[in-house]
């Protein structure tokens, strides 16, 4: 029997010591809850709060989520428990509508208030995929061909080049000589990338919901990311994972679509947890991580692949320098996916295909210092509705 790693504890949390883990989860009745990893137990910290938003404010946010965790009393819940009626919710909202009531606490994704945004074409692997959408028009049966040709034409010119340097630029003008220019290569290479809103404000799910694939797309991809926490003033307060599922024909067709091709029904993921950066894991570390990302199909289909974070063309400090700052604020800070070094082409359906999910793929996102991320795939026609908003939560919190 197959393990459903959505409520295994020891899969879902990091396999360091020491993190400083923090999320939120909802109590029927209550509301969406802040909580503290401590053991096998979500300590309650709402009062820290009330918001993640709020605790992210916090100039000593994880010396004080520590202290909470050791000390406090309030309500604790048992983490197996809450992944299991997570896990359950999601297989008995399936395809429902609307939704039956909660009976347990499950897990959410661990942001509220913080905007969903996100960088594009930071990996050079990724960003040749891009440019091969776009040659195809977003038609996958012709990427192959394509696929090489691009490979022969960009290949190792643009991997380590810095972008926005003079050795960057001057690639753009011999390629815009030679008729190779590109709106992913334009800010691949060049001085600004790409920052665009993933979803909207509490529209994310988390870590043991579905995510969801639109039915009008076919040939589609998760993308592996990190995805820092910052606060209002600019400073990244901790970092999580993240599924920014991409529908390629549909962006392929025309980047003017992007907004149809990023934002639909929990076509956004986050967690399990935010991890909170203190004095033994800082935002130096980022680079340094590697993600995995792994896909299990009902039809046996089965991928796996692990890319170094020190690929990125771009720092993650740089990315929020260009996100957030004089020209552009959150007041409640935002959560941003710092772009995916993975874009799968491995043959699925039949030869020459590429990729595409099917629903009932099982996808897992995992770093060794942040935890696992488990979504199965649905269509974002038959995920849940996303149906709390802001009024909600200003209702629960009242």
């Amino acid at each position: 029997m197959t393990t459903d790693l959505r409520r295994d504890p020891a899969t879902t949390l990091p396999t360091v010591d020491g993190a400083t883990l923090a999320g939120r989860i909802f109590v029927p009745g209550h509301g969406p809850r802040l909580v503290v990893v401590r053991g096998a137990e979500l300590v309650d910290i709402t009062d820290l709060g009330p918001t993640m938003a709020h605790l992210t404010e916090l100039p000593d946010a994880a010396a004080r989520i520590a202290a909470e965790a050791a000390r406090s009393t309030r309500t604790v819940h048992d983490l197996a428990t809450v992944l299991a009626s997570t896990a359950a919710r999601a297989d008995s909202a399936r395809g429902t509508d609307p939704a039956p009531e909660l009976a347990e606490p499950v897990l959410l994704a661990p942001t509220d208030l913080h905007a969903l945004k996100a960088a594009g074409v930071t990996f050079a692997r990724s960003m040749l995929e891009r440019v091969i959408e776009e040659q195809v028009g977003g038609d996958a049966a012709m990427a192959v061909q394509v696929r090489d040709q691009i490979q022969d034409q960009l290949g190792e010119s643009v991997r380590d080049v810095r972008p926005g340097s003079p050795e960057a630029l001057a690639v753009l003008e011999v390629l815009r000589g030679n008729g190779l220019w590109s709106q992913y290569l334009e800010v691949g290479l060049g001085r600004y990338p790409e920052i665009f809103t993933k979803a909207q404000v509490l529209s994310a799910v988390g870590h043991g919901a579905d995510v969801g694939v639109s039915a009008i797309s076919s040939w589609n991809n998760p993308e592996p990311e990190l995805v820092l926490i910052v606060d209002s003033t600019g400073v990244p307060r901790g970092v999580t994972l993240g599924n920014d599922v991409n529908l390629r024909d549909v962006e392929g067709a025309s980047a003017l679509l992007l907004p149809l091709a990023k934002d639909n029904n929990a076509s956004a993921s986050l967690g399990p947890f935010i991890r909170f950066f203190d004095n033994s894991f800082e935002l130096d570390e980022v680079s340094s991580l590697s993600i995995t990302m792994r896909i299990d199909g009902t039809d046996g289909f089965h991928l796996e692949a692990t890319a170094p974070q020190s690929e990125a063309s771009r720092s993650a400090q740089d990315l929020v320098t260009h996100a957030i700052g004089r020209r552009h604020q959150y007041p409640d800070g935002l959560a941003l996916y710092c772009g995916t070094p993975f874009a799968p082409t491995q043959d699925r359906d039949a030869p020459g295909s590429g990729f595409t999910h099917h629903v009932g793929d099982v996808v897992q996102i995992a770093a060794p210092e942040l935890g696992t991320l488990v979504n199965h795939v649905v269509t974002s026609e038959e995920a849940p509705r996303w149906e709390y908003g802001i009024r909600d939560l200003l209702r629960d919190l009242a």
